[in-house]
């Protein structure tokens, strides 16, 4: 009974992100926890939802051959339980018998006695074949190489292209096929112990690069965060690095003052106000949406820092306090495809079309931020997207629009200096200072961390 109501949780989160857009990693915990599953079934509940979300690609493909018809023509409520099933058939060690039957059901409840004798037939073609007959066969339908490995990795085709374009650029494109992997893989729980403000809990296993990172054995990091007041924090490697190397670019003087522009939810403003405390440099925060401008209140509630965090569109925001801040960090909004392995229906969801208006937005937030850097200061560029229109095309748009007035500074031997560790960081091969990290490389969210000075 408790598997099935680990199923059930499994399948109703993948209802919200296919039928109302929701966020996998934000319904999850409280799908869990209303449903009181142990913590034995919590694991079933995240496994059988992320690893369907992950491979839903090469699910649709190999359930349209078994239903011999495209997935498009399938009821949306039953293909997601088909492709529940599916996971469980091809990737999982679940009994063939259960996964047929308790997805069957699922198929049942969301659908018709008919849509349950579909969900039964192909479920059962599925299961009769081992599953590296079913990849055989959905090599031999690919018509390009790029195709195969979308198909087989779970990846859309123009992820793929612009990975290796991003890795290509670095000189590594070699790199691509370990990268896929990776981003399929489920990653460790990343935290953060908020520098000066608390310590790594007794057992925690230090991170490799970030310094007041840590991961733990096992369990649910929940209650260290809540008892902590937040300041044991869940924050990937990747993120806690990109903050730091805005706050340790240099050495910080008394009196500085920072602005997180695009704060929301509030992970690296928390850490830059830890940083700013221990300073003696002031920070503010702004975020375009209410309820993620709550959440960035509550990030830095465990901080005795007084932050103001404003609730308005990020570059007017900047552009009405000219010359003011010594430091800005603009997270800006992207497509998401550095964090697939812990947002992995973002590949899914986000297409070619969404890069030009997001590239807009984020050279129009870093111009705004200039205005509001005082001379000399440093703006941090930082994305959880490596595709180069939102890295290396956003840089260069902004210097030659400012020409003289910015430089760049080398963000790669800022990481280097902060990591507690050798960190490869290849050089850009168009010689800027960017640095970028990677699932495969670095075990983290797959950030580009640019460091920009107004002269």
């Amino acid at each position: 009974m408790t598997a099935q109501a680990a199923r059930r949780v499994a399948f109703e989160v993948l209802r919200a992100v296919s039928a109302d857009d929701a966020y996998a990693n934000l319904l999850l915990p409280h799908s869990i926890r209303r449903a009181a599953l142990s913590t034995q079934d919590a694991g079933l509940a995240t496994e059988l939802t992320y690893g369907t979300l992950r491979r839903r690609g090469t699910y649709d493909a190999l359930i349209a051959l078994a239903a011999d018809r495209p997935t498009d023509q399938i009821d949306p409520a039953v293909l997601d339980a088909l492709r529940l099933g599916a996971h469980q058939l091809l990737s999982t060690r679940v009994a063939s018998h259960a996964a047929v039957h308790e997805s069957v059901e699922l198929a049942r409840s969301a659908g018709s006695r008919g849509a349950a004798g579909f969900a039964n037939a192909v479920l059962r073609r599925i299961s009769r074949d081992t599953p590296g007959e079913w990849y055989e066969r959905l090599e031999q339908s690919a018509r390009s190489d790029d195709e195969r490995r979308g198909v087989l990795s779970a990846h859309p085709v123009w992820i793929i292209r612009a990975l290796r374009r991003a890795l290509g650029a670095e000189g590594r494109a070699d790199e691509l096929d370990a990268l896929l992997a990776a981003d399929n893989d489920a990653p460790r729980v990343g935290m953060l112990a908020l520098p000066g403000l608390a310590e790594r809990p007794e057992g925690a296993q230090p991170t490799r690069f970030a310094p007041d990172g840590f991961v733990l054995a096992g369990g649910d990091p929940e209650h260290l965060v809540t008892d902590s007041d937040g300041r044991l924090r869940v924050q990937d490697e990747g993120s806690q690095l990109a903050a730091l190397a805005l706050s340790r670019a240099v050495p910080v003087r008394e009196g500085e003052r920072w602005l997180d522009l695009c704060a929301g939810p509030g992970g690296k403003t928390a850490l830059l106000a830890a940083e700013a405390l221990a300073g003696g440099a002031r920070l503010d925060a702004n975020e375009i949406v209410p309820a993620r401008a709550g959440l960035v209140r509550r990030a830095v509630e465990g901080v005795p820092l007084e932050v103001e965090v404003s609730v308005e569109d990020g570059r007017a925001r900047a552009r009405r306090t000219p010359d003011t801040y010594d430091r800005v960090l603009v997270d800006a909004p992207c497509t998401g495809i550095g964090a697939l392995r812990r947002r992995p229906e973002a590949r899914w969801r986000k297409t070619p079309a969404d890069i030009p208006a997001l590239a807009d937005l984020q050279r129009e937030l870093v111009l705004a931020a200039f205005v509001a850097l005082k001379p000399g200061g440093i703006l941090g560029y930082v994305t959880c997207s490596p595709h180069l229109a939102e890295t290396a095309g956003i840089v260069a748009e902004v210097r030659r629009e400012l020409g003289d007035a910015v430089e760049d500074l080398d963000a790669r031997e800022v990481v280097s200096r902060v990591s507690q560790h050798p960190i490869d960081l290849p050089e850009q091969q168009d010689g800027s200072g960017r640095a970028q990290l990677w699932p495969h490389r670095h075990g983290t969210d797959a950030m580009s961390i640019a460091l920009l000075q107004k002269r």
